[in-house]
């Protein structure tokens, strides 16, 4: 047995082929286990390459893979057992630290392990069923933007990690910990009137749904409409060239969410919609509209159309030259927004200079 090694690092070192062995003193294991893992790729090949039997590459792989998950778990458990054979009085707690963190991977398991059923239950159904919901709701439609709700997924991954963390500690320093359901902790929220900071940052990674957690309704709806919108409308109408407007979306979303969650309870509350904003600028808008409603048949319906025909007479290749203009679309948005900002500038310096 080595000592003074610290089974969290092994585990985390066990994802790279045979290292984590190596640091636990287990040299020899470790490089028969990086060799085999890592040697299955090129033996594969080779299979392939003589017998040309591509299933050979396919099972190589195959057993490669599986000597990975071999060697992670055979490195979690060769860790564990150096942490119970360790003659340290703080073995048991060590030992405990160990199986929580890592059973923590999987939403619910950490709080099984500290003896909270209840709270464990409910990140490990949350978990599951808003993953199988999601992908049946795909699966049925047949639509792939739904996919785009997974990121719900990490959300409660991250939260559920953090909360075990944090009961952990609570453990360790020998407080009593109540088996106490998230919906619960929400409740006492509620009725107090205080919101965790925590988990509206986690919340604001979904555009709009840390807004509506801290009570800005109108503008929490907006947001997740306007996001969800824009990624179904530029898929349904093949506008690649406005996909730039999600990241954009996003971004504005999530530290609009992080300013507004540190100025709670602080400041007063204001749930100013984001489409105010828009009021006095409807003439854009509406451009905006009558320019989508145009781009979309043209380059949908009639250049296809005329493609052929006008390849036939003209030896021009319209696909191309909608490739082109949606590039010079682009360009011309750039240069009319860099415009706009400018003579704003300047109308904004000759009001300040009067």
């Amino acid at each position: 047995m080595v000592k003074n090694k610290n089974p969290i690092i092994a585990f985390l070192l066990a994802f790279l082929p045979g290292v984590g062995l190596m640091y636990l003193g287990k040299v020899g294991r470790g490089v028969l286990f990086s060799l085999t893992i890592i040697g299955s790729i090129p033996f594969g090949y080779v299979l392939n390459r003589a017998l040309w039997m591509p299933e050979a590459f396919v099972l190589s792989i195959g057993a490669g893979f599986l000597l990975y998950v071999v060697s992670i778990i055979h490195t979690a458990l060769t860790a564990s057992k150096s942490v119970q054979q360790s003659e340290e009085q703080t073995a048991p707690l060590s030992s405990e630290r160990f199986y929580t963190i890592i059973l923590s991977m999987v939403p619910g398991l950490g709080h099984f392990q500290l003896g909270l059923m209840n709270r464990g239950v409910t990140f490990l159904a949350s978990f599951l069923g808003v993953a199988a919901m999601i992908l049946f709701v795909t699966f049925i439609t047949g639509t792939g933007g739904f996919v785009v709700f997974l990121i719900i997924l990490p959300v409660i991954w991250v939260y559920n990690f953090f909360d075990t963390m944090q009961l952990l500690n609570k453990k360790e320093a020998g407080e009593d910990l109540k088996d106490r359901s998230i919906l619960e902790d929400f409740e006492d929220h509620h009725q107090g009137g205080k919101k965790s900071v925590v988990l509206a940052t986690l919340l604001s990674m979904f555009p709009g749904a840390g807004h509506l957690y801290l009570g800005y309704q109108r503008r929490g709806v907006q947001l997740m409409a306007a996001f969800l919108f824009s990624i179904y409308i530029l898929d349904a109408l093949r506008l690649g060239i406005f996909l730039f407007l999600v990241p954009i979306i996003w971004f504005f979303s999530f530290f609009d969410g992080l300013q507004r969650a540190t100025r709670h309870n602080k400041e007063p509350m204001e749930d100013e919609p984001i489409v105010s904003y828009f009021v006095n600028h409807q003439k854009w808008i509406g451009i905006a509209l009558i320019f989508i409603g145009i781009y979309y048949p043209i380059t949908n319906i009639v250049l296809p159309a005329l493609a052929p025909y006008v390849n036939d007479y003209f030896q021009v290749n319209l696909y191309n030259l909608g490739q082109y203009m949606q590039t010079g679309i682009v360009c011309a948005l750039l240069i009319i927004g860099g415009v706009k900002l400018l003579g704003g500038s300047k109308k904004k310096a000759n009001m300040g200079e009067e």
